[in-house]
């Protein structure tokens, strides 16, 4: 479930004095494994100095394309975010997740209207849903929102500028600096005064069918709310975190993690069984065991260690991905899910 392919990096790209483009090469053979939707990522596994390291990037080229490309920005003391910075090189070999994710893009046959807000990094899963509305209708139209510090530190920035000359009456762009004045931009950051400003007065004569928003956890908190006073209903608002709150959910906080778990994890059709701490994230106690279970943020940010109870109950520190109807359905992010009852038994493959 979490096999990993070994590819090659056919081309990097300076993005920003802080960022660069990592585009891999896909054998034919594994075009249809890398096939994915406008808005996933892949994760990649490398070893630095001995010890593995996974890391999740999102996919800023085109479902069309044959390559998958990903922005990966410098964070201060970021173990491999620094060194695809200023290490990697073209051909060498990194070892590569097929594509996941439910921060996607489904194509309609109608033309629609599509709104995005990015921040940041936020803007490379955006880059690929843009080019993917574009592509997939004549009369789709795609506004992007997108907020940095200043011109030099905004990824994608040519790219950007291409799809706008591309598609002079599709695509629309507003760039919001929060340290730099610059033509045809606003200052400051994306808050309520430019939310208002693109739905109320640049973008008052369109009607938006879906709205995407990628960055910090306070950028989409506030924007995905005040796009519900306006009356954008909360199923047309779909958002991804590129950070997260250390803030743990109210419910589990006053649980008690005393004690240990019976734990049955069905992975790859196969079963395993273990004791547990309570007070073990179910996602550390499977990889004690070197059960091979998939996953990469372990902070709750991206999706790939999800997983289905099946007997028993777990509670999460933090969730920001799950709806409740998913965690009605029995879903937790094991990296996140304490077990709060005698047995657990959770199940990889029914997700």
């Amino acid at each position: 479930m979490s096999d990993f392919y070994s590819l090659s990096i056919d081309k990097i790209s300076r993005l920003t004095p802080n960022s660069v483009a990592v585009s891999f090469c896909i054998p034919e053979e594994l075009q249809g494994e890398f096939a994915f939707e406008a808005g996933q990522y892949i994760t990649i596994k490398h070893h630095v100095n001995g010890e593995e390291i996974r890391r999740s990037y999102s996919i800023s080229s085109s479902p069309k394309d044959k390559q998958i490309t990903v922005g990966i920005k410098k964070v201060p003391e970021g173990r491999f975010s620094v060194y695809a910075n200023s290490s990697l090189n073209e051909g060498d070999q990194l070892e590569l997740m097929a594509p996941e994710g439910r921060f996607v893009y489904k194509p309609s046959v109608n033309p629609e209207n599509i709104c995005a807000f990015a921040a940041g990094s936020g803007i490379t899963p955006i880059m690929s849903i843009a080019k993917a509305v574009l592509d997939g209708h004549p009369e789709n139209t795609f506004v992007l929102v997108y907020g940095n510090q200043n011109k030099p530190e905004t990824m994608f920035y040519d790219e950007i500028l291409e799809l706008a000359n591309t598609y002079k009456d599709r695509f629309t762009v507003q760039f919001v600096y929060s340290r730099a004045h610059e033509d045809d931009s606003l200052f400051g950051r994306i808050d309520a005064s430019v939310i208002n400003f693109i739905l109320k007065n640049k973008c008052k004569d369109i009607s938006f069918k879906t709205f995407y928003l990628c960055g910090p956890e306070d950028m989409i908190t506030l924007t995905s709310e005040l796009l519900k006073t306006n009356g954008v209903s909360e199923d047309s608002i779909y958002f991804e975190l590129f950070t997260s709150s250390e803030n743990e959910d109210e419910d589990s906080k006053n649980i008690s993690l005393e004690g240990k778990t019976e734990l049955e994890v069905v992975l790859d059709d196969e079963v395993h069984s273990l004791i547990m701490d309570k007070n073990t994230t179910v996602l550390d106690a499977v990889l004690d065991e070197d059960i091979d279970a998939p996953y990469s943020c372990q902070g709750g940010v991206c999706s790939t260690c999800i997983a289905k109870v099946t007997e028993g109950e777990a509670k999460m520190d933090k969730n920001q991905i799950l709806t409740d109807s998913e965690i009605a359905e029995g879903l937790i992010l094991t990296c996140q899910a304490h077990p709060v009852t005698a047995t657990l038994k959770i199940d990889y493959d029914d997700v």
